[in-house]
């Protein structure tokens, strides 16, 4: 079974959980305390980033990233998957990639206003990230017109929003976003993101 180094609250573990439980696998999660300042060694000597998720393989090897991790495990069940074979594949990485872009924004915001020290912090850096998350969220509103099943794209797009439902309370990000925010209630409500929800 392979393992990953686990953080409740990382949207990029969660991809890699929800795409396991979508395409029927078990995930073992492993313990750490990922931080950017004070980095895991114990994931650190697995993976030279300290980032989360990182996998460790049946045969002893590592993975890094939610995007190589999603892509392992997709070639190791035999139901739909996640990542079509053919052209179709290109439009589900690029759902994919933007998804990962909001979520990289996200992220940068919050430890620009949680970690750095107050007077440290750039607002029009923290500006620059918040436009990113926004301009990100207006072509996922004409993007979920083309749902029709789940895949890698879509498991992204369910879990940068999660996030921001998460982190970012008081974004607001339905508000001008009809379409994305009936299909998130869809996708949230799947039997995988329930199981995988950050805690309160």
């Amino acid at each position: 079974m392979v393992q990953v180094f686990h953080s409740a609250t990382s949207p990029f573990v969660r991809k890699v959980l929800v795409l396991a439980a979508e395409t029927g696998q078990s995930v073992e999660t492993l313990a750490s305390a990922a931080n950017p300042v004070n980095r895991d060694p114990g994931v650190v000597a697995q993976n030279p980033t300290g980032k989360v998720p990182t996998a460790l393989l049946p045969d002893g090897s590592a993975l890094h990233d939610s995007r190589v991790i999603c892509r392992w495990l997709d070639t190791r069940h035999d139901g739909p998957k996640m990542y079509p074979d053919g052209e179709a594949v290109w439009d589900v990485l690029r759902r994919e990639a933007l998804a990962d872009g909001l979520l990289d924004a996200a992220v940068l915001a919050r430890y620009e206003t949680m970690l750095r020290p107050k007077e440290k912090q750039w607002e029009e850096w923290l500006i620059g990230q918040m436009d990113k998350i926004g301009s990100s969220l207006d072509v996922m509103e004409r993007d979920v017109a083309g749902y029709a099943s789940i895949d890698a794209g879509w498991i992204a797009f369910g879990c940068a929003l999660g996030y921001l439902d998460f982190r970012f309370a008081g974004l607001g990000w339905r508000d001008g976003h009809p379409a994305l925010a009936a299909w998130h209630a869809e996708i949230a409500s799947r039997k995988s993101f329930k199981a995988t929800e950050p805690p309160c």
